[in-house]
């Protein structure tokens, strides 16, 4: 099955408002054009180097007005063909939900996605930025307390019956699930402990195995190393320290650095961008081969 994503131009994207602590406005108007250019840059090395690796995506018109359209993994869940569609906790980012719903149903139309479904109307999730899907655990990681509601889990288990663990973010810097953890081939999983409390740190140590689990660094945290885009044993990412990279290659993995410093302005990186239509629950990761651990590859625009 082709690995398929939806993505988004950024056309329109700046730091115009504030939802969470990254996000300075004054500083992107400061030097707005030179941003803007460097953000389109890196988001095209990224839409290039997931094509490079067989994938397909999908592209929503970017909108005027809508700066934060650009991060499509908060338009929707998707999983077995079904797209459960976001609620939005900030006003500012409202006005997207009508845009992703006219687009799903497109896809829709075109056989990418077999039903869509919305979330009541007083239950905010923020799609898979707070909905990670965890292949070998067969189970979503639900992040609430700050964007999220811990209410979703229901509607997530009705809609798409697997198991849904919910978790409280506790550090307003990780603010959705997918800057906190994301799950890599073959079982291994990315996690930032600050971003749990003590009890959800426990939690994921207990799911998910102290050998499977790889802590990620704080200055890697501090840059959004988790969030990242998985195709094959190929990590697409942006900042990453030599000990994350060292942690990664000695596990079979390969960290591909890209330059996507615009987005963290605005609180993501290359997983917020990115948006997967083609996950399926019974397909379960094979087991990790043995291989030569893998170097480091930079990527530049």
């Amino acid at each position: 099955m082709q690995p398929t994503f939806v993505m988004c131009r950024p056309d329109h994207f700046a730091v115009s408002y504030v939802i969470n602590p990254w996000m300075d406005p004054v500083a992107w108007a400061s030097d707005s054009e030179r941003l803007a250019f460097e953000s389109l840059a890196g988001w095209e090395t990224l839409c290039a180097a997931m094509r490079e690796r067989g994938a397909r995506i999908e592209l929503v018109p970017p909108v005027r007005g809508l700066p934060d359209l650009v991060f499509t993994a908060n338009a929707a869940v998707c999983l077995d063909g079904v797209a459960l569609m976001a609620r939005f906790r900030h006003g500012v980012r409202r006005a997207e939900e009508h845009h992703y719903f006219n687009f799903f149903q497109s896809l829709h139309n075109r056989g990418f996605v077999r039903r869509v479904h919305t979330m009541p109307d007083d239950v905010v999730l923020e799609g898979a930025g707070d909905c990670v899907w965890d292949a070998s655990r067969h189970c979503f990681w639900l992040g609430h307390g700050q964007r999220s509601d811990a209410r979703a889990a229901a509607t997530l288990a009705r809609v798409f019956d697997v198991d849904v663990v919910p978790l409280e973010l506790v550090d307003p810097r990780f603010y959705h699930m997918d800057t906190a953890l994301v799950p890599l081939p073959y079982g291994d999983v990315l996690a930032v402990r600050q971003a749990f409390s003590h009890d959800g740190w426990r939690v994921v140590r207990g799911r998910i195995g102290t050998d499977n689990l790889i802590e990620v660094p704080a200055d890697d945290a501090a840059t959004l190393a988790a969030n990242v885009v998985c195709l094959g044993n190929d990590i697409l990412m942006g900042r990453c320290s030599t000990q994350l990279e060292s942690l990664l290659a000695g596990r079979g993995y390969r960290a591909v650095r890209l330059p996507l410093d615009g987005f963290n302005r605005s609180g993501g990186s290359a997983f917020c961008l990115t948006l997967r239509l083609d996950r399926a629950s019974f397909l379960r990761p094979a087991a990790k081969p043995h291989r030569e651990p893998f170097g480091f590859a930079a990527v530049t625009a």
